[in-house]
Order: structure tokens, then sequence, then C-alpha cells
């Protein structure tokens, strides 16, 4: 709660920083595992997400300077659902802006015109879940455009002639899952890509095999084992795999399926059985 900027009614990164809806989204993410959404003016958070979207077009601003981007539409869309004020989204303004973001690959960029990356398909794709509106997705196309971006190496990456990344065993699993189509891709082999961009000296794993671990990686490679709050990403990728051991992951929040659904929120995705051993 120290990093509470009262003056917008949002979070910051940090105490004393500027409120900004990807801290908004991670406060309320963790103030929600916690169950300690009383702690939340609720009242004024709304206030803050919905003065950032543009009235015409639909578009979601991180914060009061005004840059527009996919994942701040999701942020928004994602935490107002989370602490259960939803209905107070224009729906119709916000899938609109959605689908002009769309592309002719069935992915989505950060803008209109802007080309498609599994960073804004996931966004795009969640936030659809969310406002129950997949029906403006093309499931066969998307589909096949997230598995393209497996390469030889098993890695994925997050758009075409683009390295692999770690990290997009989150954003690639988690579209994937809420379309139903995990099957499409290797399994195996991205899991053996994740596990080998391990530090096995220092712990943690890294985004590719060889490079310097971090947190985000970490996460995002286990989500696809465990929970994330958007990234840290590795865990996220080999949960969504069914790799043994980890806990489940919703993909449509980034958090404990058994969360979302005692707030009654869980949408339709699918993740791959949990393994019992490789």
């Amino acid at each position: 709660m120290s990093c509470w900027d009262d003056e917008a009614g949002g979070f910051g990164a940090y105490p004393q920083h500027d409120a900004h809806v990807l801290s908004t989204l991670s406060a309320i993410q963790i103030l929600v595992i916690h169950d300690a959404l009383d702690r939340l003016d609720v009242q004024r958070v709304v206030s803050f997400l919905l003065s950032l979207q543009n009235p015409q077009t639909g578009a979601w601003a991180g914060d009061r300077f005004g840059e527009t981007d996919t994942r701040f539409l999701y942020c928004s869309v994602s935490a107002l659902s989370l602490i259960g004020q939803l209905d107070k989204v224009d729906r119709e303004l916000t899938v609109n802006h959605i689908i002009s973001c769309r592309n002719f690959d069935g992915g989505f960029g950060t803008g209109p015109g802007a080309e498609s990356h599994a960073g804004q398909v996931f966004v795009c794709t969640a936030a659809l879940a969310i406002l129950d509106r997949l029906d403006e997705v093309d499931y066969e196309t998307l589909g096949w455009w997230l598995a393209e971006r497996q390469l030889p190496n098993g890695g994925l990456n997050g758009r075409p002639e683009k390295l692999e990344d770690v990290c997009y065993s989150f954003w690639v699993l988690s579209a994937m899952s809420i379309l139903g189509k995990l099957h499409w891709i290797d399994d195996v082999a991205l899991m053996k890509f994740i596990l080998s961009s391990q530090d096995t000296e220092a712990g943690g794993i890294s985004d590719r095999p060889g490079d310097m671990a971090s947190i985000w990686a970490l996460s995002a490679g286990l989500s696809a084992g465990g929970t994330v709050v958007l990234h840290p990403l590795s865990p996220a990728g080999l949960s969504l795999l069914g790799y043994p051991g980890l806990q489940d992951l919703d993909p449509v929040y980034c958090m404990p399926p058994a969360v979302i659904e005692k707030r009654g929120l869980r949408k339709g995705w699918v993740a791959l059985p949990r393994r019992k051993e490789l």
C-alpha cells in the first residue's frame, strides 16, 4: 500500500512513483490473492482506470501522460473485472478498439496498423475472454500464427524472424490455452528448451540458454509452471504444459485458478494434463 498514489487513485511501481495501469493491476492481483481488497479504495481506482480510456477510439493509456497500447487496455479490463466493476466498462467501444488492432494473420498489435506480436495477441485475446467476446477471434488463423512461433530448437519467438525467448512460453501458450490450441505445439520440445535455459549454479532461468537468469524469465517459464503477476514467465509456460509438481495457472488473469474461481470469473481455457513424470 506504500505504492498508492493518492493524487491519481492508482498504484505506482514504487513509493512516490506516479500511478500506472501496469502497477495498478499488479497491486490488485496481490490484494486479491491475499484476500485484502477491503484495503482498496475501489471507486477511486475505477475513476483512475476509466479516465485513461479515449472516449472516441476506445484506446487505453497507461497513465496521465497518454501513451496508448493494447497492454494497457488488458490491464484496465482485468483490474476492473477482479474488483467486480467490469460493468463500468463501455464494452462496445473497448471491443471495437481491439478489433481495429487485428491483422490479416489473425494476430493483434499495440494499436491499429501495428504488426502482430505474441504479447499483444495475449492481451487482446485475454481481454476479449474477460469481456465474453471471443467470437471476434479467428481461432484457426490465430492458432496457426501462434503455433508458427515455435522454432526448431523448441523455443518460441514473439513474431516472425525473431529469436526464441522463454518469456513467450507465457504469452504464446496462454493465448493458445484460451483458444484451446495447446496441442498444436510440440510440448516436450518446449519444455526441454525452457529447462535448458536454467542456471544450474546460481539458480533461475534466462531468456535462452547461456544468458543471465532473471526473475522475468523464471516466471514466464514456470507459468508455461506457477503463478505470475504479468511477467516473470518460465514457470507460467511449464505449468500450462502440465509439467510435474507445479500448480495450475489461470492464463486469462495470470493468477491461481482457485482465486479466480472463488470470484466466479473463470473462462473457458484449457491447459495440458498435469504429468506425473517427464
